[in-house]
């Protein structure tokens, strides 16, 4: 289909961004298959929901971010999911590998982990699960940061304080020091400290708003669009203060679409869409349905009449065939896809009873469009 945009397998998608960094630095152990400029000490900015295309259609709002377009867009991965891609990121490998698999997935007790809060999802009461299912048994593989600790670079994750300790800060971004982060001015100090450091350096740092302002009010909307002129001066101070001889790469973990929540299909409602389901994870762009014994060729059939040309069904197996969730898919991995998947082209899969919040949200993603799936590398310095 010509809407999908499956990911890049060939150096050039989001788990690429860290081993290039260190590549360019001449770290040992490390490749930049990215074209880096070399550097003694690097930063990743990872800017939540700052899809290439967006970019390139608000451009007017973000004048210095859009001048920086001139390097050809990374691909995010499968699903087009926050959890996912900073996992990928993190370790510098593809879903299939390390596991985290979408928004919510299945997990060994039949139930479905929301890896945001580690907590299980389909539970009245949301248990957390950090004790029951842990990140580092979740996600076993080394992450980059504790390979580049390892090998003596000074390693620091500049993310929001609240993160400390969280299921996805052990299972994504284990190694080096967490340096907790209140607003954007700690986030702009923190990494031109570590950039102006003595020795070879990898900082990363989140900022999460803009993806926040995208899902309550839709991206392109007014207060989006201010939220992006806000970044855009957050970049261009960090490139007037760049130290010498540091590179920033700024970078994202998907991109966005707007979804009417009015005219999207309601799996809680629809029996069409909830006969022969066992459980319904991942998010409204890109679900995974995890079927009753015996019965996937029944729902695979149900849901592809039923979504029609408004996106694609089809079977987990097609999907890791097609190296949707990289070219390795581990045993311990398999399990955690659905039976059945469905990503969408337009509109969205909500769930009006079990996930209310997120029915209700205007900006959605986890698909494979191009605006979804494209992000950009906007690098500074070097």
């Amino acid at each position: 289909m010509d809407w999908i945009v499956a990911p890049d397998g060939n150096g050039r998608a989001l788990p690429d961004v860290l081993p290039s960094l260190l590549g360019s630095m001449g770290v040992a152990g490390f490749t930049d298959t990215l074209g880096l400029p070399e550097s003694r000490r690097a930063a990743a900015l990872l800017v939540d929901g700052l899809g290439s295309d967006l970019l390139r259609e608000h451009a007017a709002d973000a004048p210095f971010l859009a001048s920086l377009l001139t390097r050809p867009p990374l691909t995010a991965g499968f699903p087009t999911t926050t959890v996912t891609s900073i996992t990928s990121l993190g370790t510098g490998r593809c879903a299939g590998e390390h596991g985290i698999v979408g928004y919510t997935f299945a997990e060994p007790s039949g139930g479905l982990l929301h890896p945001l809060t580690w907590a299980s999802r389909d539970l009245p009461d949301r248990p957390s699960m950090l004790e029951s299912w842990p990140p580092e048994l979740v996600q076993p593989t080394e992450t980059v940061l504790e390979r580049a600790a390892a090998a003596g670079v000074d390693v620091r994750t500049a993310v929001p304080a609240e993160f400390a300790g969280s299921g996805l800060t052990r299972a994504a971004l284990r190694g080096g020091e967490f340096r907790g982060q209140r607003a954007l001015g700690d986030l702009a100090a923190e990494i031109l400290d570590s950039l102006d450091a003595d020795g070879p350096g990898l900082c990363y740092g989140y900022h999460g708003h803009l993806d926040f302002l995208g899902h309550v009010h839709g991206p392109g909307s007014l207060p989006w669009r201010l939220q992006l002129t806000q970044l855009d001066r957050l970049v261009a101070t960090l490139a007037e203060r760049l130290p010498s001889g540091a590179v920033l790469a700024v970078i994202a973990d998907h991109g966005m679409v707007e979804v009417d929540p009015d005219t999207a299909f309601d799996a809680d409602t629809d029996p069409a869409l909830s006969g022969g389901v066992r459980l319904l994870g991942g998010e409204v762009r890109a679900r995974h349905v995890y079927v009753e014994p015996g019965a996937r060729e029944d729902v695979l059939a149900a849901w592809r009449e039923r979504i029609g040309e408004h996106g694609l069904v089809l079977t987990g197996e097609q999907a890791i065939d097609d190296g949707w969730f990289g070219p390795v898919v581990s045993d311990a991995v398999r399990p955690r896809i659905g039976d059945v998947l469905a990503i969408m082209r337009v509109s969205g899969v909500v769930r009006s009873a079990a996930e209310p919040g997120e029915a209700a949200l205007r900006g959605q993603h986890g698909s494979l469009t191009a605006a979804e799936q494209l992000i950009p590398l906007l690098v500074l310095g070097g």
